[in-house]
């Protein structure tokens, strides 16, 4: 307070609303006791009086202001309560619910016990600053707050924090700034929009009777909304928008929103597919050879204006039916397109550069885990967008479940105040309420760069997807729905009580749009296609290409100084230094270990100008302490990276410490690297066990996106896996799951045993990031292996080596003709059995082969291994998983399809269990023994037992 005493004026003068009220209350206190206050404000009082002057207390009818008194003073301060009541909790009470009135009878005054002469008494400034001019008086601006904040739009804003932000919502909203004038011609543009929209549907519903739609009708004004968040966006600089939705209203978006050709979206309901319609692959139709989805999955590209005055690419992303899975992936399309990752050190960042939205749904906003998880991205520093726009399109149902049944909130919208995102409710029912609502939005959005949250307020007209009857389940609310208008009509009928249009001009414009219709389906082949190709584009069998993995030896030896470098005056952690600079000695004694040759493989990879994007929960220092890859200085807690030195680098490199959410966060990188395909987009799980929390990314996106989509991703998954007595979850990366889903060379799964290997497929990953063969990377990495002397490679090895898709055991199955049992293994298993081997006598009766990449299985090259050993009886396939697990069941088909006929194929391993390891280490070591002891035991032929 001490800075009002340094200036002359009335220092009551800078108070207004609640904090003049609490002045005020201060000011009754310090009457009853002047010590009890503050020592400074004390004498603001002595000197200055109560806080009486024009701005304060004033009856401006009388324009007469004098020393007020405890009773006026008690008034005063209710009617500052009643306006921040107002404020808070207006949304209560106003006309939100399109089938039911608003209560526009209630009153504060009487649980404020004033009267409307009291409030007359009292000036407006008292109530909000912000109040048009002609409003004088308390009275007059509380019914002008009133009708702001309870009308078909409320807000709440109270929950945030920040008080800038606070001020400037309330500022805009009591100011009106956010209103759209629109004009004559602009209000009958919106009512066309309508008419479009709800004649789109009601021509599927008439035409394609009894198929999914999943339509829009009840919160149609969903379209105009995403309408003008697209264009004030633009008028703001954004080049892109991404959008993700789950289905309901999806295909009234594609084609109003994404401009997909009306004959498109009829051919896909008409089963009749037409190349010359439909393009061979992609998001805009079937996708011929593969799998394809169903039309309200699908997604599109769209390009606004002409390739000469491109301005801006909208994207509808693909999304399964797993609702809200799809934020975290517009979250990555939307970062990875405000960044540019072409200069050296993290990419510089500019987040007006692209928006996204996501329209969610209101029994699926709060019902849905990944939803908090997704909003708990927004603040955090490698995945931040600048402010995402959210639309709950509220039906006010999920499928039969009513909002009583389906959260533990008033609103559905009530978990975005724990991320302090403002919120709008609005009545869909509005259009031009709805308008307002998405300026508000967009303004706040630009202005404090933070996400914002609309809720749409509407009906579902239909049942569920159409097909089921809604009033068997929900008869109350659809006798309601069924009784009550459309948007349409009932804007058609506000503008012809505006004189803006007649009956015969609504009646044209919905016949204009019928034809349009009509002529599309005319365009539409009108027999089934019954000789589709149902066989993939040929390159899908295809082998990967050829690309040439070396690096020059004076390239390694430069990046591994380089590497080991850091500014002068940066202190690292000492014993961390330390370990660090023995990689100096590593490298020429070939000891280069997996961290070692992967820092390697990274500075290589971003010299060769591809950009890198590594995120996980601890990937800046690795979870098992094996990365280092930012360095903290020891007495400032500065960060510095080697990889941001590197003399020749020629793109970004970025690492990420993730937030502890799986499904976020790999959902974020795969769309990441969707959006930016030119970028080697790494994600790391703590332990692999961890990446089940992220199934529905790994199954609906990740392993069948192509398939469904034609949508490419080189998205790189390292999965820690080993058996190492650490108990159930924190052995398996569940390697049988992603075995499972191994088709159609949809992804690549590699489990493998030297660092140089490790090199080389991400070399190999990265150069064929722009090739059309490219394909998701999955790594089921090492944990006690990192450091183990006989996965560490030489530089030779990264000079001259390429990824082998198999190993043989060096110094075994030399005799070809002695060779009886071939034991073919993956990972940690192969490196227990080749520290076993001292153990045997006699050798050659033995070979050893490492399965390093188990998907695409190598079934040549162990094809051609096979015919080497003529005597050969048996192939055991040897694993640690427990035998339901692993890679036994998808490899044990493939194994009896290669061998001769009179060789015997058998497994050695754990026995099938129902958890992935045991708890207890004695037993782990126990069974880990055995496991060794029998991959080693000789075959008594005459009996066919273990010898």
């Amino acid at each position: 307070m001490s800075r009002f005493n340094e200036h002359l004026e009335d220092p009551w003068e800078r108070f207004y609303g609640p904090n003049l009220g609490y002045i005020v209350e201060l000011y009754d206190l310090y009457l009853k006791e002047p010590e009890s206050v503050d020592p400074e404000l004390k004498l603001l009082f002595e000197k200055w009086g109560p806080p009486s002057t024009p701005n304060a207390i004033q009856s401006e009818k009388v324009g007469q202001t004098s020393d007020i008194s405890l009773d006026m003073v008690d008034k005063y301060l209710r009617a500052v309560k009643l306006a921040e009541e107002i404020r808070a909790n207006g949304h209560l009470f106003a006309d939100l619910n399109p089938l039911e009135k608003g209560d526009e009878t209630f009153s504060f005054l009487e649980k404020y016990q004033l009267t409307v002469n009291d409030l007359r008494q009292l000036p407006a400034s008292l109530i909000s600053k912000h109040v048009p001019p002609k409003i004088t008086n308390a009275f007059d601006a509380i019914q002008y707050l009133q009708n702001v904040y309870t009308n078909k739009i409320a807000f709440e804003f109270e929950h945030l924090e920040d008080e800038t932000e606070k001020e400037w919502l309330t500022r805009i909203v009591e100011t009106g700034e956010f209103l759209p004038e629109l004009t004559d011609q602009q209000k009958i543009d919106l009512y066309k929009r309508l008419v479009e929209v709800e004649e789109f549907e009601q021509f599927l519903h008439k035409t394609y009777v009894g198929q999914k739609r999943f339509s829009i009708e009840g919160v149609d004004t969903l379209v105009p909304l995403i309408d003008e968040i697209i264009s004030e966006s633009l008028q703001k600089g954004v080049e892109s928008i991404n959008i993700g939705m789950a289905h309901r209203g999806r295909l009234n978006v594609l084609a109003h929103i994404l401009g997909k050709p009306y004959e498109m979206i009829f051919a896909e309901f008409q089963h009749a597919p037409n190349k010359n319609l439909i393009p061979s692959e992609g998001s805009i139709g079937i996708t011929f050879g593969w799998t394809g989805d169903v039309k309200y999955h699908l997604g599109l590209d769209r390009k606004i204006g002409g390739e000469k005055t491109y301005r801006a690419r909208v994207t509808l992303a693909n999304n399964p039916s797993h609702l809200e899975f799809v934020n975290p992936v517009v979250a990555g399309y939307t970062r990875a397109a405000q960044e540019d990752r072409t200069k050296v050190g993290f990419p510089d960042y500019h987040h007006d550069k692209a928006l996204g939205i996501l329209v969610h749904g209101d029994a699926a906003f709060p019902g849905q885990g990944v939803v908090a998880e997704t909003l708990n991205l927004s603040g955090l520093r490698g995945y931040k967008t600048g402010g995402t726009i959210h639309i709950i399109a509220n039906n006010m149902i999920g499928f039969t479940t009513e909002s009583e049944d389906s959260r533990s909130t008033k609103y559905a919208s009530d978990l975005a105040k724990g991320f302090e995102i403002p919120i709008v409710h609005v009545n869909a029912d509005d259009p031009e309420a709805v308008l307002a609502a998405a300026r508000l939005a967009v303004l706040y959005r630009q202005t404090f760069h933070k996400d914002f949250l609309i809720d749409l307020i509407g009906y579902r007209r239909y049942g569920h997807n159409e097909m089921d009857e809604p009033l068997a389940t929900n008869p109350v609310l659809y006798h309601k729905i069924h009784n009550h208008p459309t948007v349409k009509d009932l804007y058609g009928e506000k503008l012809k009580d505006e004189n803006l249009i007649s009956a015969e001009f609504m009646k044209n414009v919905k016949e204009e749009v019928i034809t349009k219709l009509k002529d599309a389906k005319e365009k539409v082949p009108k027999e089934k296609n019954t000789e589709l190709d149902l066989n993939p584009p040929k390159y899908v069998e295809s082998e990967l290409p050829k690309v040439d993995t070396t690096v020059s030896f004076e390239r390694l030896e430069k990046l591994n100084k380089e590497l080991l470098k850091w500014p002068e005056g940066f202190k690292p952690f000492n014993k961390l230094e330390k370990i660090l600079q023995r990689r100096e000695k590593a490298f020429y004694d070939q000891k280069i270990d997996w961290a070692h040759a992967e820092a390697l493989a990274f500075g290589s990879i971003i010299e060769d100008g591809i950009p890198v994007r590594l995120s996980g929960q601890d990937s800046e220092r690795g979870t098992f302490a094996q990365r280092h890859i930012i360095l903290h200085d020891f007495n400032t807690g500065k960060t510095y990276s080697p990889l941001h030195g590197l003399t020749d680098a020629k793109a970004s490199f970025a690492v990420y410490n993730s937030p502890l959410s799986e499904t976020s966060v790999l959902g974020f990188e795969y769309g990441y690297n969707v959006f930016a395909p030119e970028t080697l987009v790494i994600w790391e799980a703590q332990f692999g066990d961890f990446s089940n929390s992220a199934q529905v990314i790994i199954d609906q996106f990740i392993s069948s996106g192509r398939a469904k989509w034609g949508q490419k991703s080189g998205l790189v998954m390292l999965l820690p896996h080993g058996y190492e007595g650490q108990g159930p979850e924190h052995s398996s990366a569940r390697l049988e799951r992603f075995l499972s889903l191994a088709a159609e060379n949809n992804w690549i799964v590699a489990n493998m045993t030297k660092s140089s290997q490790y090199f080389h497929i991400l070399r190999r990953q990265a150069l064929l990031l722009q090739k059309e063969e490219v394909r998701p990377l999955v790594i089921m990495t090492p944990k006690s292996l990192l450091r183990h002397p006989l996965v560490a490679s030489s530089f030779e090895d990264l000079h001259e080596g390429k990824f082998q898709p198999i190993l043989e055991q060096p110094t075994l199955g030399q005799k070809s003709e002695k060779v009886e049992r071939l034991i073919l293994c993956s990972g940690k298993i192969a490196i227990d059995l080749a520290e076993n081997l001292e153990n045997l006598n006699d050798k050659d009766w033995l070979h050893i082969i490492r399965v390093e990449e188990l998907y695409p299985f190598p079934m040549k090259e162990i094809g051609d291994l096979i015919n080497r050993y003529p005597n050969l009886k048996e192939i055991a396939w040897v694993q640690e998983e427990p035998k339901n697990m692993g890679a036994w069941n998808y490899i044990e088909p493939k194994l009896h399809a290669i061998a001769p006929a009179d060789v015997d194929v058998f497994y050695i391993g754990r026995k099938m269990r129902s958890s992935t390891a045991e708890g207890d280490p004695q037993a782990h070591k126990m069974e880990q023994t055995r496991i060794i002891k029998e991959a080693f035991q000789r075959t008594d032929q005459s009996t066919g037992k273990n010898a």
